[in-house]
């Protein structure tokens, strides 16, 4: 059984690059070569699908034992997650948030615009197989809509998690959190044997109330979290594999009335709690082959994926009942072609987009309305990797998007585009790489948040604009020995981002800008690594030093970030690390009203130890302690905390003890 060992971590997305307690070494095919330094891969294997990723091992991913999206990043300055209730969870990449990205779960397309206040893409992280961000400059093959780059999870096959030989296996991980008195069980069964293949898992999260550094409790913080994956497959002798996955994740509880603000002071008066019961599912049928030729190397996919929100207030003060929906149905046929100078993916995609919001009040049913817009987009693509010089990597790709848009009226809009890319890696010296790389994306509509739908909105006189991107990074790296040495500049404009509020109709348009640069400086050693990184990204709406209010599905204010991380791993075979995560004052703040308030920065340090006893195969046992000194905090990327008045963020965990348990068979 593949259990978690301490071996490490290449890290080329520009946090430090440290080495595995194990000799690392890479297969000899371009799928395979290092990669270029634009992207981040969080993977189970060394084998990045393409020459422009970079790639860590799931034990590195595992250091962390990430429950949520937030601690799934937590080594990634550029990528910063704010709240502590992962249904209030969003994304930043590169100081862009994750809407903005072409997002994929097992290849099915993500369109989870629905409530601002709540999570988009709501993820379990125990069985992903990998994480690839294509942060910024991201490759035509990715999908559409990359206007920030590209966001793709991967859960795990039986493959991943048995040996060759085996044919039956499974885990059950126990887990409890003092913080809130949070427990979790989490099991999986899976086989393999004739070709055919099942995996099933499930996960069960419970627990009251989280509190803060100030150990006052976080309302509407508890926990009743509940996920599943299936999947079945057939692989044939001749290498042909069919498989069907189908996930959905669940978070219902009360939360607070605004689920990612503790509290607004001023406006209508509203309760302090409602519920929220968020589902999201992924159904996905792929086609693809395990014995390719230098001509047929496939992917068919067709997948079906959607989003539903409901708040029930029927039975507080607002009297209300409120059920958001999105649905999209994708697909995607292409091939690989492997050619002398590299490898040439060409194929065409689809997806065609819904969003519903019904709304009916208890007290005022003149009030109530049903509204929807629909988008559908029909794209082909070409991305050539390729290794030019037996020192250099390039990719380049090209894609043209049609897409016809039905408002809430009924009227349509039609429209099309080109995107392009490019990004190349040169090694100066055998400790010098340098790279670059630059995209030019055509986003063309996007569907509105549902929530803020209205069914009287005009779109003969307010056309929606078409929106572009444009992203450039430059990055360096200087390796020798043990120690790395890395530095990155990058960019990202979005012009016209479809900027929809309720009263101001469907047409309004932001234009956002995120620049920045980082350095990583790591250090590894024979049975253990240490890393250290720093980025500082600059965040603008409309020439203007960005707000977290005309940020929403845009950007935050980021500032400067530096995050740690080191493990060690013992003679007996215990494994000892820890991170630590800083965020440093930041001033460069909008006049929200009437005020320019200075964000406070913070010291985050998390600890564990982790140890699998030999004399019961298949044990591990962890402990952590997160937030080690109980800071009182508010993570940098959470909405409201630029509000000189009349907004309380939502704050982080205080100190927690987490005990794990897993016993894998």
């Amino acid at each position: 059984m593949k259990s978690l060992k301490l071996t490490t971590c290449i890290l080329l997305g520009m946090t430090p690059a440290s080495l595995s307690a194990q000799q690392l070494s890479y297969p000899d095919t371009i799928d395979e070569a290092p990669v270029f330094l634009g992207t981040i891969v969080l993977s189970t294997s060394l084998n990045p699908e393409s020459a422009d990723g970079a790639s860590i091992t799931s034990e590195a991913l595992a250091l962390s034992n990430p429950a949520d999206l937030s601690e799934l990043f937590v080594a990634e300055p550029t990528l910063a997650v704010g709240g502590s209730i992962p249904v209030a969870q969003k994304l930043y990449v590169n100081g862009i948030e994750e809407n903005n990205l072409a997002i994929s779960i097992d290849g099915a397309r993500q369109n989870n615009r629905v409530f601002h206040h709540n999570a988009t893409t709501l993820v379990d992280p125990t069985l992903l197989e990998a994480v690839r961000i294509d942060a910024g400059v991201a490759p035509a093959d990715a999908g559409p809509g990359a206007l920030g780059g590209a966001l793709d999870y991967q859960t795990r096959d039986v493959g991943d998690l048995l040996y060759d030989g085996e044919t039956f296996g499974g885990f059950y991980k126990l887990e409890y959190g003092t913080n809130g008195n949070n427990l979790t069980n989490s099991i999986a069964l899976y086989s393999k044997e004739n070709g055919f293949e099942a995996l099933s898992y499930a996960r069960y999260t419970t627990g009251d109330n989280l509190v803060d550094g100030d150990r006052d409790d976080i309302t509407g913080s508890g926990a009743n979290l509940t996920s599943f994956l299936g999947k079945v497959a057939y692989e044939s002798d001749s290498g042909h594999r069919f498989e069907f996955t189908m996930e959905e994740i669940t978070d219902d509880d009360q939360r607070p009335y605004r689920a990612n603000i503790g509290l607004v002071t001023a406006g209508r008066p509203v309760p302090l709690t409602r519920s929220y019961d968020l589902t999201r599912t992924n159904f996905n049928l792929e086609y693809t082959t395990t014995a390719p030729t230098d001509m047929w190397n496939p992917t068919l996919r067709l997948s079906h994926s959607g989003t539903e929100l409901i708040n029930d207030e029927t039975d507080l003060s607002t009297a209300q009942y409120t059920q958001g929906e999105t649905s999209r149905l994708n697909g995607e046929i292409s091939n690989r072609f492997s050619l002398t100078v590299g490898e040439l993916n060409v194929g065409v995609d689809f997806f065609s987009d819904k969003t519903d919001i019904d709304y009916a009040s208890a007290t005022t049913p003149a009030w109530d309305y049903t509204a929807g817009e629909e988008l559908s987009n029909v794209g082909v693509f070409a991305q050539l990797r390729m290794e030019p010089t037996a020192n250099s990597r390039l990719s380049t790709g090209i894609r043209a998007d049609a897409q016809e848009f039905t408002g809430i009226d009924g009227s349509t809009q039609s429209t099309d585009g080109l995107s392009f890319n490019a990004s190349g890696e040169f090694d100066a010296t055998d400790a010098i790489t340098l790279s670059a790389g630059y995209s030019h994306v055509w986003g063309g509509i996007e569907l509105a948040e549902n929530y803020i739908l209205n069914s009287a909105w005009d779109y003969d006189t307010d056309q929606i604009e078409d929106v572009t991107s444009d992203n450039a990074y430059v990055a360096a790296s200087y390796t020798t020995g043990t120690w790395a040495v890395d530095a990155k500049l990058f960019s990202t404009e979005i012009d016209n981002a479809r900027a929809a509020t309720y009263g101001g109709g469907p047409s309004l348009t932001a234009d956002v800008a995120a620049t920045g640069y980082e350095i990583g400086l790591s250090k590894n050693w024979t049975d253990g690594f240490v890393r250290i990184g720093y980025a500082n990204i600059d965040t603008e709406v409309n020439g203007s030093a960005a707000d977290s209010y005309s940020g929403n599905y845009l950007t935050i204010p980021m500032g400067e970030i530096i995050s740690l991380q080191t493990a060690h791993q013992f003679a007996n075979g215990v494994v000892l690390g820890g991170d630590a995560q800083v965020a440093l004052d930041y001033d460069d703040t909008n006049d929200l009203l009437g005020g320019n308030p200075t964000i406070a920065g913070y010291t985050v340090i998390n600890t564990f130890v982790e140890y699998e006893p030999n004399q019961i195969a298949g044990l591990n046992l962890r402990a952590e302690i997160n937030n080690v000194f109980d800071e009182q905090y508010v993570s940098r990327a959470t909405y409201g905390q630029d509000f000189p008045t009349e907004v309380e963020p939502l704050y982080e965990a205080g100190r927690s003890l987490r005990l794990t348990a897993e016993y894998t068979f």
